[in-house]
């Protein structure tokens, strides 16, 4: 039988209104899959499921840092394996959700963490190259090499440093599709058209807004929590800039919006490029994209025994 479920996808996508639908019908237990959502006091930014949406199933990993904490990869992808194996002894089934690939991929596939040794001409080069070309080519850089790094362009320090890592263990960032798989898994992506889905991005933001997420960023500006990891988050990071009097509210929530389309795009290339899924239509009948998964499930099942 299939030992875990993920669903993935960019922001806004709808993995929240799926992973309900499935934990119901398949008997699961969900787990956080969003690298963000671990904070306390960062709900509505982070579009955090409330207790009343959970329909009494079992959510695992969330709330679990304080703002101040700091948390790694490679911590999550023990605490989601040890939860793994304790709904596993449930006989439930385990359905990771989130949109940060990185987490997910940590967990379904032998994913090592190991400090990469520095590399001085590297670094040299780097630097000079950062002299050279400044701040703003760095970080674009960056991207390239990993779409989910969230450090801040000015931040050169931790651009430069996280760029020799991915340059200096190259093979293991990029041989994410024959990295071997942990357990027998089936990936689902949601998918939609950009436009609608930048649509309900912005959509998105706004309802934000009006819940009160600029009082939730006030809330950690006040306790003096900065430059720390849970602030670089989008929609916390714009609002300190207003609260810091650097940027207009407008200003800061037209920022913010745009970051989260980005980020969006750029979730989309990661999931494409890492990660063996099978995509759905985000718009069609859920009835037919259950039996859809539920039809991919079995057929991966099938596969298996075959092999065996």
């Amino acid at each position: 039988m299939i030992d875990v479920v993920a669903i993935v996808g960019p922001t806004a996508s709808g993995k929240t209104a799926l992973s309900l639908e499935l934990a119901k019908r398949l008997d699961g237990e969900i787990i956080n899959g969003d690298s963000m959502q671990i904070y306390r006091g960062m709900s509505i930014g982070t579009a955090k499921i409330k207790p009343e949406e959970m329909a009494g199933i079992p959510h695992h990993l969330l709330d679990i840092k304080d703002p101040d904490e700091a948390f790694s990869v490679a911590e999550y992808q023990k605490l989601v394996r040890g939860k793994i194996e304790e709904i596993k002894s449930r006989k439930k089934l385990p359905i990771i959700v989130g949109g940060t690939g990185l987490y997910v991929q940590a967990v379904l596939f032998d994913y090592r963490f190991t400090e990469a040794q520095v590399d001085e001409n590297l670094r040299k080069s780097l630097y000079e190259e950062l002299e050279n070309f400044g701040p703003v080519h760095m970080h674009a850089k960056l991207l390239a090499l990993d779409p989910e790094a969230d450090i801040h362009p000015n931040n050169t320090r931790r651009v430069v440093r996280a760029i020799e890592i991915l340059l200096s263990d190259e093979k293991k960032t990029d041989r994410s599709l024959a990295l071997a798989p942990m357990y027998n898994d089936a990936i689902i992506g949601l998918d939609m058209p950009r436009d609608l889905l930048y649509d309900r991005i912005n959509q998105r933001v706004d309802g934000m807004m009006e819940e009160g997420l600029l009082e939730e960023a006030k809330a950690l500006h006040g306790r003096g929590i900065r430059g720390v990891q849970s602030i670089q988050a989008i929609g916390y990071k714009e609002l300190y800039a207003y609260l810091d009097g650097k940027l207009e509210l407008s200003e800061a929530v037209d920022q913010l919006k745009k970051n989260s389309r980005r980020y969006a795009k750029r979730q989309f290339t990661y999931f494409k490029n890492k990660l063996p899924i099978l995509w759905i239509d985000a718009l069609a009948d859920p009835e037919k994209n259950f039996q859809e998964i539920l039809a991919y499930m079995q057929e991966k099942e099938r596969k298996r025994r075959i092999q065996e």
